[in-house]
């Protein structure tokens, strides 16, 4: 990014910035009836029974609630095969330390989703420093129902973000939100959100947007997130981000 910018007296800096503060607040009044329609979506019953392992031992969807009637599940990139969490989602992990006392108290519970073990899981999270659950899924079919995991070989039909997307990556992210209902028990699907409908969730884009050099990254090959490592790894090269084979996808 270029030094040179406009230079202005502090009125007309004023006027410029009360002019772009119009624009802000039409976008805030947009995102606020785009929630509104979000929480207007149809549900639609989940009716298999998922059963999941994790600090508890075996647990049900129902149990992931705890004594709540909302859960948000993160699907974190994390396959049976691998030895440690996508860099991007670890990305994520870090922003949700410390909101989980903050969502019970509006009736929510969080939990990250993976297809790896939970040994795995509990060893990596350990690593990170994380206070949030984490359960395993390996097996029981939650990812690949809800369009987050894959099973190879690909023939190009698969479905991401609501899509057919040129490239794939077995472990893909996303959201997913679910009610349920106390009196009945049954468990509903309310929402999904793939791809960069989770941006919201980072607080470090969201801060970088204030800047006068923004995100920054453009210049970055094979996609806008490349200069990301896990937060232990900025001393050293770290590794690889398990997302390159899938930049299309987050554009």
């Amino acid at each position: 990014m270029s030094t040179a910018h406009t230079i202005v007296s502090p009125e007309e800096w004023l006027e410029a910035r009360k002019a772009l503060l119009v624009k802000e607040k039409e976008l805030t009044r947009l995102s606020d009836e785009i929630a509104k329609e979000r929480r207007a979506l149809p549900w639609e019953e989940v009716t298999k029974a998922y059963v999941f392992d994790g600090p508890n031992g075996k647990e049900t969807f129902q149990d992931l609630f705890k004594d709540k009637s909302q859960l948000i599940v993160y699907h974190f990139m994390f396959g049976p095969d691998a030895e440690a969490g996508c860099p991007s989602c670890s990305f994520y992990g870090d922003h949700h330390n410390g909101t989980d006392a903050h969502l019970e108290q509006r009736d929510t519970t969080w939990v990250a989703v993976s297809r790896a073990p939970y040994e795995k899981l509990a060893k990596y999270k350990e690593r990170m420093g994380w206070t949030w659950k984490w359960v395993s899924a390996d097996g029981n079919g939650l990812p690949e129902d809800l369009g987050v995991s894959f099973n190879p070989p690909f023939d190009g039909t698969e479905v991401y973000n609501y899509g057919t997307p040129k490239f794939l990556f077995p472990e893909m992210h996303g959201l997913s939100v679910f009610f349920k209902d106390k009196e009945t028990g049954k468990i509903y699907h309310t929402y999904s959100t793939y791809a960069r409908g989770a941006d919201v969730l980072l607080g470090t884009h969201n801060e970088l947007d204030f800047t006068p050099k923004g995100r920054d990254d453009e210049e970055f090959a094979p996609y806008k997130m490349a200069w990301l490592k896990r937060h232990d790894e900025y001393e050293t090269k770290g590794d690889a981000d398990c997302c390159a084979s899938n930049a299309k996808t987050q554009a």
